[in-house]
């Protein structure tokens, strides 16, 4: 690991997610463990009818490394990374779905990367990624393929919203305007870095 690199934040942000929040914070615990760095996992709820942070206080409460914040009166994916990102303190910061849409083992893969580049993005398009349905799969192709055409970058996946990156690297760009929305907030994110000129 590059020495810069002490500790990893994963945001985790939830909605109705009852049954997976255990597992996945489970999983990646355990497939950050042997990169030896100092984790903290942020879930950020909004208030889930399920009792997601229910589970989560029940489950994690002896566990220093997680981190559990409601929000009652704001919702909405973007805002709550947002959120996320604010109680965040590690040198990296990892956000993904826990749905598990993004696959945790690929998480110390992801964090080493970040020796050579300043953002790491995961894609459904290359070797590795994939989607189960496959009209959606399809979709999403030529939607990215047209976002490459306009914009004239090479990112292959403009929407997984699955990446990491060096939290100063972030808190350098405008997040104030650029998580807002819903899924859209990645595109604003990737066009951003582009522009500056990060490595991806």
């Amino acid at each position: 690991m590059p020495d810069s690199i002490q500790s990893v934040s994963v945001i985790l942000p939830t909605y109705n997610e009852s049954q997976n929040i255990v597992p996945l914070v489970e999983a990646i615990e355990d497939q950050m463990a042997p990169l030896g760095l100092v984790l903290e996992i942020v879930v950020v709820d909004d208030n889930s009818p399920d009792g997601t942070a229910r589970v989560v206080r029940e489950r994690f409460a002896t566990d220093p490394r997680v981190r559990l914040l409601v929000r009652e009166q704001e919702r909405g994916l973007a805002t709550a990374i947002l959120a996320g990102l604010r109680l965040a303190t590690g040198d990296v910061v990892v956000v993904m779905d826990t749905d598990f849409n993004h696959d945790p083992a690929m998480l110390p893969q992801m964090v080493k990367f970040l020796d050579y580049y300043d953002i790491i993005i995961g894609s459904r398009f290359t070797m590795g990624g994939g989607m189960e349905e496959r009209w959606r799969y399809m979709a999403s192709f030529v939607f990215n393929f047209f976002i490459r055409q306009v914009l004239h970058t090479q990112i292959q996946d403009n929407l997984c919203g699955f990446f990491t990156m060096k939290r100063d690297k972030l808190l350098a760009m405008d997040i104030e305007r650029i998580f807002r929305g819903y899924g859209e907030y990645f595109m604003h994110l990737l066009y951003q870095a582009w522009r500056q000129g990060y490595k991806m």
